[in-house]
């Protein structure tokens, strides 16, 4: 009999090549005017362009924050009778569930989705295409009187991502005020957003660039695709490229600040013996360290928000979450997807990861608790010392027991 499915996993019946976490969105189970309303591309207020501060949340003791992953993905533009679509999916932490259907689903016709970027900030999901790039945006929604929350595709078109063809790159940076995308013919651009206007066009960047992440302070950018290079953003130039072992093929690439507070690099690599994590010091740009990870090859790879955490998926469907200060593997998830791992991403405090693969499975691995488990080296010292002090003393013995000493010499 087959056993049932973890409740922190579903299958959504598309196979899915992107993943990410949605802003935290307040929804509110009463009457309201319409302007509390997410999206307002309708509004007629221009191009539809929504920030932050423009969204107004209810504050009524009834509203409930809710938390939404989104992932996309298809069956491409064959017959295969597999839809492409972007969905969103509900979490509740308390239970650690996902919904068992999607909360909202798009469906995006003969056209696979197959790289998304969700805006820090919340304003809206880019999805790549093989042609172009588009924008959606979440839509609250009324329902006798309670919010429901959809998906619509913007009115804002992204005009300098049009006829640009498959990029297989998608990334803000943390502020969310730059959009770097590169495309399987090896360009590679930053925008600013929500303005697009471009600040780097790089045509041959790589052959075909397969991954992006900038810095912390936005100031770096690496791209990957065969080579590694970093990138200045501001003056648009190489800073430097990163050398390749032997046997070594770079898969992801990610920045991130070390507990020291320095900047560091990692990049996931395959290896002949299997998957590699590497250190790169992102002052000097040499090499730190190299770990093997797994046996497996890495196929997604990504950081927590405070660095204390790496993720890693594998050709066998399993996640990995390591400790970036020790790099050994703190939790390991056997089998979590039956299809490998194609993206993950960390919750914006790291106390969860949520995964996607290619059959069909979306997963949402807590790791808060495993962080705090296991009780301190010196605790438990200091609770054996305690014992043995009570049967020393309850059998007459402790006047006699004498504490080891230590000569300096």
């Amino acid at each position: 009999m087959e056993a049932p499915e973890p409740s922190n996993s579903r299958k959504y019946g598309v196979p899915f090549y992107a993943a990410a976490w949605v802003p935290s969105i307040s929804l509110k189970s009463e009457k309201e005017s319409p302007e509390s309303e997410i999206d307002r591309d309708q509004s007629g207020d221009g191009d539809g362009d929504v920030s932050a501060d423009d969204k107004t949340f209810p504050s009524h003791p009834t509203t409930a924050v809710n938390y939404y992953v989104a992932a996309a993905g298809g069956g491409g533009e064959g017959r295969s009778g597999i839809s492409n679509a972007l969905i969103l999916a509900h979490f509740d932490f308390e239970s650690r569930s996902l919904s068992d259907q999607p909360v909202a689903k798009y469906g995006t016709g003969s056209d696979l989705p197959y790289r998304m970027a969700a805006h820090p900030a919340g304003d809206g999901i880019i999805c790549s295409f093989p042609k172009s790039c588009s924008l959606f945006k979440l839509d609250i929604k009324k329902d006798d009187g309670d919010q429901k929350l959809g998906l619509k595709l913007s009115q804002k078109v992204l005009s300098q991502l049009e006829d640009v063809g498959l990029q297989l790159a998608l990334k803000f940076n943390n502020e969310g005020s730059l959009l770097a995308t590169g495309g399987e013919d090896g360009n590679l651009r930053v925008f600013k957003w929500p303005s697009l206007d471009i600040i780097l066009n790089e045509p041959n960047a790589h052959s075909t660039v397969k991954d992006l992440d900038f810095s912390p302070d936005g100031k770096y950018l690496v791209s990957l695709g065969g080579p590694c290079r970093v990138w200045d953003v501001t003056s648009s130039t190489v800073v430097t490229a990163l050398p390749k072992g032997n046997d070594e093929v770079f898969v992801s690439c990610r920045f991130s600040l070390a507990n020291n507070g320095n900047m560091v690099l990692y990049t996931a690599t395959v290896t002949g013996k299997g998957g590699a994590i590497v250190t790169w010091d992102a002052t000097t740009w040499r090499r730190v360290a190299s770990k093997l990870i797994t046996r497996d090859n890495i196929t997604a790879f990504n950081v927590s928000a405070n660095g204390k955490l790496l993720a890693c998926g594998t050709t066998q469907g399993d996640v990995l979450i390591i400790n970036s200060t020790s790099m050994r593997v703190q939790k390991i998830v056997k089998k979590a997807h039956l299809g490998f791992v194609t993206a993950m991403s960390f919750f914006h405090d790291s106390r969860a990861l949520v995964s996607a693969s290619m059959d069909s499975s979306v997963r949402v691995t807590v790791i808060e608790e495993e962080q705090k488990n296991g009780m301190n080296l010196w605790v438990i010292i200091f609770i054996l010392l305690i014992a043995v002090a009570a049967y020393l003393i309850k059998n007459g013995k402790f006047d006699k027991f004498e504490l080891p000493t230590f000569s300096s010499g």
